[in-house]
C-alpha cells in the first residue's frame, strides 16, 4: 500500500537521481522539462501547488506505508474548477526494483480518490505515449477509457510519438468503488 504526500524541496534530489536519462525525462514529462532535471525547474514546478482551495495542481510523492520508502511521483494538474476536471501527469515509479509491483496503479487510484472524493471532480484525463504498453495496461486496469489518439505530437530522436488520450468520469469511479 502507498500513501501520497506533498512533493517538496526535500524530495528534489531523489527525483533528479531517478530521472537519469533524456529518454526517461521525455517519458515522464514530455517537453515540459529539459534534461538534466534541476532544482530551478523543480522550484517552478511546485510553485503554487497543493492548496486545496486555490491550486490548479497537486504534486505528490508516493510512499510505501510498510517501509516508509518513497517509491514514486505523480501529479494531478490542469484543474478546472469551472468544468470540474483535471489531468493526471508525470507518473513515475522511481527505482527499477519497485517496478511491476502494482505501485503505479496504487498511485493512480490514490490520485483518483483525491480528485473524485476530495476535489469533487467530474472528469479526470491523462495521456500516455503509444509506445508504453505497460502504462496503457495499468491505466486500463484502473478503469480509464481510451478516447482517442493525438498523432505524432512529439519528435524525439528522429521519430514521432503519438499520445493515447484516456479519461474517467465520476460515475465510472463510483461504480469501481462499489465492486
Amino acid at each position: 500500500m502507498i500513501r501520497l504526500e506533498k512533493f517538496g524541496k526535500e524530495d528534489f534530489d531523489q527525483l533528479i537521481n531517478w530521472i537519469d536519462s533524456e529518454a526517461l525525462m521525455i517519458n515522464w514529462s514530455g517537453s515540459l522539462f529539459s534534461f538534466p532535471l534541476n532544482t530551478d525547474s523543480l522550484l517552478w514546478y511546485i510553485e503554487d501547488t497543493n492548496d486545496i482551495e486555490t491550486s490548479d495542481a497537486f504534486v505528490y510523492k508516493a510512499i510505501d506505508v510498510d517501509t516508509n520508502k518513497t517509491i514514486g511521483h505523480i501529479s494531478l494538474g490542469g484543474i478546472s474548477r469551472k468544468n470540474n476536471s483535471a489531468r493526471i501527469s508525470r507518473v513515475l515509479v522511481g527505482n527499477k526494483e519497485d517496478k511491476n509491483k502494482g505501485y503505479g496503479a496504487q498511485m493512480v487510484n490514490a490520485v483518483l480518490k483525491i480528485g473524485f472524493e476530495t476535489l469533487k471532480l467530474h472528469r479526470i484525463t491523462l495521456g500516455i505515449y503509444d509506445d508504453n504498453p505497460a502504462a496503457v495496461k495499468c491505466y486500463q486496469n484502473c478503469g480509464f477509457v481510451t478516447e482517442g489518439i493525438q498523432r505524432d505530437v512529439l519528435l524525439y530522436n528522429g521519430r514521432y510519438r503519438s499520445i493515447i488520450e484516456m479519461s474517467m468520469l465520476e460515475d465510472e469511479w463510483r461504480k469501481l468503488q462499489e465492486s
